[in-house]
């Protein structure tokens, strides 16, 4: 075995030195530097993601018989996930330091950067068997993390639903590569699409479909998204903000990976028609199901599941643009997302206080707050000249491209009206922080440093995306 094709991982061995330096620091540091283990995760994660911009980091390499593939579009991906996980490790900061948290920080730590190390392998994964390994260590450390906040009943109710959950889709993900496998002998994706290319048939449709199902659990689509808002809602709020984006996110780069490489030679025969079923249940329901929701983390989890609608929508067409229209997306509903999260975190750590009522009156008493998550309600709207506006933009841009059909142009035209019914309900959000009036708002407090750092650098982000350009024709020019 030739062991220097372990250089190739560039990007897994970065994150697996951090793990190890995280553990080692968490077993054997004394009781009293316990309290800077978030700042040193912190600061090696930093680390982590100026790294991965340099250009040693970006060649093309094949590992492991071409079971692993890494190219500057994955490297770009995995740019993305890191930069949420930054900020996702900025935001927690207090909160993993707080009397019931500071005794499971390490875990709290080394399971997060577990999971990472999971959605590496399945991004990069040329090989099923490899995507399995990648999709169980992203998995199996989550439900754990659900569940971390062990003495309330919700957090142990979404950990069961969690597992549950994740069991069965990979359960249904599993019976449908058995039967591509059985059709194909093969689990390499170059193989398998040059296969199914000469042996299409009903069992290639059927076992597609149950692909699609298994990967519609972890992206939340509808109609497999019942475990979302439960899950959202019990979860501690870092946990939830994690799983909202960056597992989200490196789900939906690894479906787009599975599709383009695997099935794309089966767009037009069989997956097209399913995508547009799924896209346009996603969106609506998602939109529906949010504007009757009092709590905030359950108002954001049906928030993104319609996202993830979105997100599906760059799959249409199975183009370049398209690729780079889904990264761009996943990197606004980053900032987006997480700035909504972070003034949700910021005022749960200070009152408790998490249903939509509690933010009456909020501009008066926390200004600041309040206009962040006023910029992140907006993004995610689509309002310009904010970077959600152009991450949709993008999104229609490149689905319209791919085909003329008059289909195509109906799905585009139900995801437009989509989000002028989104309006509504996040304009909600806006309403009550600004208009509504409370006779007991929010007292007004002062968010810990590493809350309002986390917070400026996503306002950066949603302003900074709406105005410059570069990055995405960055990220165009990386696909191209």
């Amino acid at each position: 075995m030739d062991y220097s094709q372990f250089l190739a991982l560039k990007q897994e061995i970065g994150l697996l030195i951090i793990f190890l330096l995280v553990f080692l620091y968490d077993t054997f540091a004394c009781k009293k530097s316990q309290g800077a283990l978030p700042v040193i995760t912190t600061v090696l994660m930093a680390v982590l993601v100026a790294w991965g911009f340099c250009p040693v980091v970006k060649a093309d390499a094949v590992a492991f018989a071409g079971m692993y593939v890494t190219s500057p579009v994955m490297v770009a991906i995995k740019n993305i996930l890191n930069v949420g996980v930054l900020i996702v490790l900025i935001q927690s900061i207090k909160w993993a330091n707080s009397e019931f948290t500071s005794v499971r920080r390490g875990e709290f730590y080394e399971l997060i950067l577990l999971t990472l190390l999971g959605m590496y392998f399945m991004i990069s994964s040329r090989h099923f068997l490899m995507f399995i390994i990648g999709l169980e260590t992203a998995s199996l450390p989550l439900c754990a993390l659900v569940a971390f906040d062990k003495n309330r009943y919700e957090s142990h109710e979404a950990a069961i639903k969690y597992v549950l959950t994740a069991v069965f889709s990979s359960a249904i993900l599993l019976m449908g590569l058995s039967l591509v496998y059985g059709l194909c002998g093969t689990l390499y994706y170059e193989g398998i699409s040059y296969a199914i290319a000469s042996n299409f048939g009903v069992m290639t449709v059927v076992g597609l479909a149950f692909v699609m199902a298994g990967f519609g659990f972890k992206i939340s689509l509808v109609p497999f998204h019942l475990w979302t808002a439960d899950v959202y809602q019990g979860a501690p709020t870092s946990v939830t903000s994690y799983l909202s984006v960056i597992s989200k996110g490196s789900a939906a780069f690894a479906f787009l990976v599975v599709l383009t490489q695997v099935f794309g030679t089966l767009y037009s025969e069989a997956w097209e028609w399913m995508l547009y079923a799924l896209i346009i249940l996603t969106i609506t329901v998602g939109n529906l199901f949010a504007m009757r929701q009092v709590n905030m983390k359950r108002f954001l989890a049906f928030s993104s599941i319609s996202q993830a609608g979105y997100i599906m929508l760059a799959v249409v067409g199975d183009t370049p643009m398209g690729v780079s229209a889904l990264m761009f997306y996943v990197l606004v509903y980053v900032f987006s997302n997480l700035a909504a999260f972070g003034v949700i975190g910021a005022i749960e750590n200070a009152t408790g206080k998490v249903e939509m009522t509690d933010y009456n009156g909020l501009y008066k008493t926390n200004p600041r707050l309040s206009f962040t998550m006023m910029l992140a309600m907006f993004s995610l709207a689509g309002i310009p000249p904010f970077a959600g506006f152009f991450s949709k933009f993008f999104v229609f841009t490149s689905a319209l491209s791919g085909s003329e059909s008059v289909a195509l142009y109906v799905l585009v035209l139900i995801a437009l009206i989509n989000t002028i019914i989104s309006l509504y309900y996040y304009l909600l959000v806006v309403k009550a922080m600004f208009i509504n009036d409370s006779e007991t708002p929010i007292a007004t407090f002062r968010s810990a440093c590493s809350e309002r750092l986390g917070m400026w650098i996503c306002v950066a982000g949603i302003i900074g995306l709406g105005i410059i350009s570069y990055f995405y024709n960055y990220l165009l020019n990386v696909v191209a």
